[in-house]
């Protein structure tokens, strides 16, 4: 039974028209202990299918170990949005209910390869020298998650040293309680820096540049 109902497929369909090149969905998967495995995977290959710029690559994550390690990839489902080249823009766990259209925003920009961030942001990102991990934990019935991952996505695009992940809150609890995710989204920037809700595009510049210069909230 598909996921995509035919009203969402053809609005899918219409969103990825215009595509402005290639895009690969690599979905990083495995066949046990794995609650949304399979739905993710039935969902990128759904989507994959609605655009013939887009691409579905599905590996398993215990044998294809080698893959998962080029990628970066360290827990599933995972899916890596890669167009014409790897800009580090990652989704663990399902993207469903409002985050699949964070997961489409991807796919859009990711094929572009450039984003709507202001002129002082991709300038204070161009300076970006030391690496920047960005982890946005959601849910899928948050309507203001978007917002963020959408923002940390566009940050990675922009910087070769930014990788940016949507993280689904309630698929990863360890990671939830490692980070006291109490609510969402919940942006966290190398371990040490956070901030809560679907934060402006200066204050997530402004955290970022506390997170690489070592200072703690």
């Amino acid at each position: 039974m598909p996921l995509l109902d035919k009203e969402t497929t053809e609005q899918v369909k219409r969103e990825l028209a215009d595509l402005a090149g290639p895009v690969r969905l690599v979905m990083f998967s495995q066949t046990f202990e794995c609650d949304y495995c399979a739905e993710t995977r039935q969902l990128v290959e759904e989507v994959a299918e609605l655009s013939d710029q887009l691409t579905a690559e599905i590996y398993n994550f215990v044998t294809d170990k080698e893959k998962a390690e080029e990628l970066g990839v360290d827990k599933i489902p995972a899916i890596a949005v890669i167009g014409a080249e790897d800009y580090g823009v990652r989704f663990y766990g399902i993207p469903s209910g409002y985050e699949f259209t964070s997961l489409l925003y991807a796919i859009r920009t990711v094929a572009a390869g450039k984003t709507e961030l202001s002129e002082e942001t991709l300038k204070t990102l161009a300076g970006v020298t030391e690496p920047v991990h960005m982890q946005v934990f959601v849910t899928p019935t948050c309507p203001y998650c978007p917002m963020a991952v959408v923002l940390a996505h566009q940050m990675a695009i922009a910087s070769p040293m930014v990788r940016a992940d949507m993280v689904e809150a309630m698929e990863f609890p360890h990671l939830a309680i490692k980070y006291q995710v109490m609510g969402v989204p919940r942006t966290v920037i190398n371990e040490t820096v956070h901030l809560e809700g679907a934060a402006p595009e200066p204050m997530v510049l402004e955290k970022l540049q506390e997170a690489l210069a070592g200072e703690q909230i």
